[in-house]
């Protein structure tokens, strides 16, 4: 594949049929009124897959539990600078680890148990696994590691030899390393069937932002490596590697997703060779996820269709002339960071000021060197349509957030034509937010997210609108997935600013698609929804005990 395709040059014959199954997956996966995207009967428990990944016969690093002493605040991370970068070590990356992927609660309920973590994920189903490619530092031997969240562990499947670190890392600045995703699509299969696969690309999505805001704690930044293909990556993490995974359902194997290139800032697309690891030798047997799988035949049809070939990076996007943002929290980061919690139900009486609301969406606007939005090296290509219910000083009504200001002709067009379009009065000027109509939507955004009260009972609710379709045959298939990593790190966002605005927040991925759309108007594929998230004051459970995420370990 030629790097024009990329860029937005003229797709072969191949990759527009494959556009074409990818989009036919879109529809044939929307939830409607009257009827869901299909899914299994019922749960047979039995066959829950495991939730953790681990690898047998394979050398591990116990890593240290250290977040606790970490002095950046939430609002630093908003700063460029003014985190100092740390060394790489093995104690830089133990916090790396725990508060991008590890575990940041149990929850248990008569006699059951069950893992929270840093990275959001829909069902706690958590389908993303983790791994790390790093030159030789204090208390970590070069190699290619495979991160287990339950026991905070590295497990090495791969040592590097001199020449495979000279290959991947001679070029780089020195400190920086990668951080690799991968989706096992059977753990969201399990539960929500056809669907699943649109699950796993938004929790590759947050996993992308959850990486990104714990590099920036230790004064590191992430990128996303753009032109790198499935098969390169597959490769670099051994995903490809049939004996590992000997005996297996092919269900329970993984899909690549990303690499990261992780390390003081600035960072800039390299591509890591793959050739730096053929020929050396791994170690590992993967375990077992589940006794007995489903096959979800159109997962399989649309993960090949969606795969990505090796391509130019994207092109360069000139940054957009933004105002500092305002100050932020001074909690702790990762007190935040392992704070964050999917509510469980919203109490329909708190409300947000209007200036919180706007800057919580001034904290979904890309700027440079700036958590999370630059491990992304793409414009914005989502927006919002929200539900204002409880804000003070905003009327209650539907609002369209523009996050660039490129899409306004395209959108407006696409939109109801007696909406009204009008700027709220004290808004600031560079937050493109728009009101649509005034009016009381509890009901409709309870309706158009699935008949949930917790979409209704918030201070607001919102659904990502993305530029799918043009998106998707113009620059290919695999951007499919891409839109969905973009709606993850929006999520990821909304989390973590609902902890710092002193009330919480939920994704919200069963929502009816085209009932949202005819809401606003839209019509055909080139915008269509792709998440909801819903945030307020939250109502706890009282039956459920917390508890720390890393008591069993019985280690610091």
């Amino acid at each position: 594949m030629s790097e024009d395709v990329e860029q937005g040059g003229p797709l072969s014959a191949e990759w527009q049929d494959r556009a074409r199954q990818v989009l036919s997956y879109h529809r044939r996966t929307k939830h409607h009124l009257h009827r869901y995207a299909q899914g299994p009967g019922h749960l047979d428990w039995a066959t829950q897959p495991d939730p953790f990944r681990t690898y047998a016969g394979v050398p591990a690093v116990d890593l240290p539990l250290l977040a606790d002493a970490l002095s950046a605040s939430y609002g630093d991370l908003c700063v460029p600078g003014r985190v100092a970068p740390r060394r790489l070590d093995v104690n830089s990356l133990a916090i790396l680890f725990e508060l991008s992927l590890g575990l940041s609660a149990w929850k248990e309920y008569r006699g059951s148990r069950w893992a929270l973590r840093c990275n959001p994920s829909s069902g706690n189903l958590h389908p993303t696994e983790g791994y790390l490619i790093v030159p030789a530092c204090p208390g970590v031997d070069a190699g290619v590691y495979h991160y287990v969240s339950h026991d905070h562990r590295l497990e090495r499947r791969c040592t590097l030899d001199a020449g495979g670190c000279a290959r991947l890392f001679g070029p780089l600045t020195a400190g920086t390393f990668f951080v690799g995703l991968s989706s096992v699509h059977w753990r969201e299969a399990w539960k929500y069937g056809e669907r699943a696969y649109r699950y796993c690309q938004h929790d590759a999505g947050h996993a992308v932002a959850a990486v990104r805001y714990a590099a920036g704690c230790l004064g590191w930044s992430a990128l996303l490596l753009d032109a790198l293909g499935d098969d390169e990556v597959s490769a670099l993490l051994g995903l490809d590697r049939d004996e590992s995974f000997a005996g297996l359902d092919l269900l329970d194997r993984e899909h690549p997703d990303c690499l990261l290139l992780v390390g003081p800032p600035p960072l800039a697309q390299t591509h890591p060779d793959a050739g730096a690891v053929a020929g050396l030798t791994w170690t590992g047997k993967a375990n077992p996820l589940s006794p007995r799988h489903v096959r979800w035949e159109i997962i399989d049809i649309v993960a090949e269709a969606a795969r990505k070939p090796l391509t130019g990076p994207s092109p360069s996007v000139p940054p957009v002339s933004l105002p500092p943002l305002p100050a932020l929290s001074p909690i702790s980061a990762a007190t935040l960071i392992r704070q964050r919690r999917s509510c469980l139900g919203l109490d329909g009486r708190t409300q947000i000021d209007a200036m919180t609301l706007y800057a919580i969406l001034d904290r979904l606007l890309p700027r440079p060197g700036v958590a999370p939005w630059d491990a992304l090296p793409w414009r914005p290509h989502l927006h919002a349509g929200l539900f204002v219910h409880r804000v003070r000083g905003l009327a209650s009504g539907l609002y369209l957030f523009e996050r660039n200001a490129g899409v306004h002709d395209a959108l407006r067009a696409a939109c109801r034509p007696e909406f009204t379009w009008t700027r709220p009065a004290d808004c600031p000027e560079h937050l493109r937010l728009f009101l649509l109509e005034k009016g009381d939507f509890r009901e409709l955004s309870q309706r158009v997210s699935c008949h949930q009260e917790i979409a209704s009972d918030g201070a607001f609710s919102l659904g990502m609108i993305a530029e799918l379709g043009d998106t998707i045959r113009d620059r290919g298939p695999w951007w499919y997935r891409r839109l969905f990593w973009e709606s993850g790190v929006l999520g990821q966002v909304l989390y973590l600013e609902a902890e710092a605005a002193g009330v919480r927040g939920t994704g919200i991925g069963c929502y009816f698609d085209d009932a949202f759309h005819e809401l606003l108007g839209l019509t055909g594929d080139r915008f269509q929804d792709l998440y909801h998230f819903t945030m307020g004051g939250p109502v706890d459970d009282p039956r459920l005990r917390t508890l720390a995420p890393y008591a069993h370990l019985g280690r610091r």
